[in-house]
């Protein structure tokens, strides 16, 4: 292989690298300002927006033992790599399109897992990561609140019958 091609499957590797997950996106019809836009709106989440050549990062990919990207490398390919949240970093490139009608999703991948542009979407949906660490520590305070109702019913009881009893 040619050094630069070698330079440039490395690149896309690192890239790979950098997250569990990463989201293919097209890229056609978006200047640089538009690029910087959704750059910055990115890195607010902690990720990076990278332009990549197609068979650089089918090679990488190969090289990493992740599914079959082959399908989805076609056209103008640039993925999204990083940060903590992925269902956030979706629904940032989610909330872009919509705005811009420039950058779509091809599809991505979350672990081991190849998702569809669809379950990308699906995603996005998702609440985000404190959303849903609040919720789960929600879950488990209420069975403990519960347990203190329960528990201050008849001592609320008895208080309530001895008022009663004292306003006769």
């Amino acid at each position: 292989m040619r050094p630069e091609k070698t330079y440039l499957v490395k690149e896309a590797a690192d890239y790979l690298s950098k997250s569990d997950y990463f989201f293919l996106t097209d890229y056609k019809g978006i200047n640089s300002e538009d690029t910087s836009t959704l750059r910055n709106k990115l890195s607010d989440r902690g990720a990076e927006f990278h332009v990549v050549k197609n068979s650089s990062l089918s090679i990488a990919a190969k090289e990493k033992n992740l599914p079959d990207l082959s399908e989805h490398l076609s056209g103008h390919t640039a993925i999204v790599v990083g940060g903590e949240d992925p269902s956030g970093v979706a629904k940032t490139l989610v909330e872009y399109n919509k705005e811009s009608k420039k950058v779509t999703l091809k599809a991505g991948a979350l672990g081991d897992r190849l998702l569809t542009s669809g379950q990308v979407k699906q995603l996005a949906n998702l609440p985000n990561l404190e959303t849903l660490q609040s919720q789960f520590l929600s879950l488990l305070n209420t069975p403990a609140s519960q347990l203190v109702t329960v528990f201050s019913a008849p001592a609320r009881s008895m208080v309530t019958v001895l008022q009663a009893k004292a306003d006769k």
